[in-house]
């Protein structure tokens, strides 16, 4: 039995001309998109065993549903394969948690992006990359996943850029943000989900608005001390201390293995980093990233650049020869977004 579908059907001679009614209506994200016609539409469906009416979010500050039919839409514009629907539509899911916030990080000045992680069987399966060039082109799951949730975000709740995307600079991640996590045995760290709840053979996404991605490199040491110290040295001014709900920390294969060799749990990375970002008030108002002038006291009166360790997220991920690693902040107070799993469900 067809699927029915009920959204709105537009008509045009060729597949050039419904690229360009896309481009008309302002559909896109400015490059060109996958006209997204019945037949597809309904495969993507589908694929996750969702009925076309299924709500998969409903955003409160905007008082729109977001139902599966109008994912789907998006999925396929994006270019995604049918096999992908379950990421997207976990990753809706998460986007529309209370805890995730949707309102503040999609319409900040802030310019945060969509940061997705997925782990578990799934991202093998679908060749979601998790080594070179990690955050750059390549690996149609990472760019056509992550350019779904952009998509439905602003032809489905409308977070369409100058209006209710007031993202000052905004950055690359806005068009794609999404990687999988490294577990094979190279990696020093059971799967990031396992730490959510999650059993190492389900699937899972993690959301997190994010800012862009900011790399360091570190060469000289073979020992975690050295290597966090180069990465405490980056983080303590990158957001301002204090201020960002979490980071997300991102260390490819190199520094991975030092890791692996000096037995550091990603429990230990975290207390290292929590303990070795702190800076001091009176650094932050030289700086002027704090209001006022430095008092006496502000010398000795140390700021954590999140709330607790735990704060932290420690994934193992990137290519793997080089000597650089990444951190992510997370956009604005914690009361305003935090990074949410959701279970990826195959039917």
């Amino acid at each position: 039995m067809a699927t029915e579908l009920k959204s709105r059907k537009h008509t045009a001679q060729d597949i050039a001309g419904a690229m360009e009614l896309c481009y008309t209506n302002g559909w896109t994200d400015g490059l060109p998109v996958v006209p997204p016609t019945p037949g597809l539409v309904s495969a993507m469906l589908e694929a996750a065993g969702l009925e076309p009416d299924k709500q998969l979010a409903f955003i409160e500050n905007r008082q729109v549903s977001v139902t599966a039919e109008k994912v789907a839409i998006n999925a396929v514009m994006a270019g995604c394969k049918a096999e992908y629907m379950p990421v997207v539509a976990a990753a809706i899911e998460a986007i529309g948690d209370p805890l995730y916030g949707y309102h503040g990080p999609a319409t900040s000045t802030g310019g945060s992006a969509v940061f997705m992680v997925v782990n578990g069987p799934i991202a093998k399966k679908l060749e979601i990359n998790s080594g070179d060039n990690l955050f750059g082109p390549g690996w149609r799951a990472n760019a056509t996943i992550g350019r779904a949730i952009r998509l439905t975000m602003r032809n489905v709740i409308g977070t369409l850029p100058g209006t209710l995307d007031r993202s000052s600079l905004g950055h690359g991640g806005k068009y794609s943000f999404c990687i999988a996590e490294n577990e094979t045995d190279s990696s020093p760290w059971p799967p990031f989900h396992t730490t959510r709840g999650f059993k190492a053979d389900q699937s899972a996404v993690t959301v997190f608005a994010a800012l862009a991605p900011h790399q360091y490199s570190n060469q000289l040491s073979a020992k975690p001390e050295g290597l966090l110290d180069t990465a405490c040295a980056h983080m303590k001014v990158s957001a301002g201390s204090g201020r960002q709900p979490q980071y997300a920390m991102v260390f490819p294969a190199e520094h991975q293995a030092i890791m692996k060799k000096a037995g550091w749990a990603r429990e230990d990375v975290q207390r290292y980093v929590f303990e070795h970002a702190k800076i001091s008030v009176a650094e932050l108002k030289r700086l002027h990233m704090k209001a006022g002038e430095p008092a006496a006291d502000d010398e000795k009166n140390m700021m954590a650049i999140v709330e607790t360790p735990q704060d932290l997220l420690v994934f193992a991920a990137g290519g793997m020869a080089g000597v650089q690693s990444a951190f992510i902040p997370g956009w604005g107070g914690k009361a305003g977004s935090q990074s949410v799993t959701k279970e990826i469900r195959v039917p």
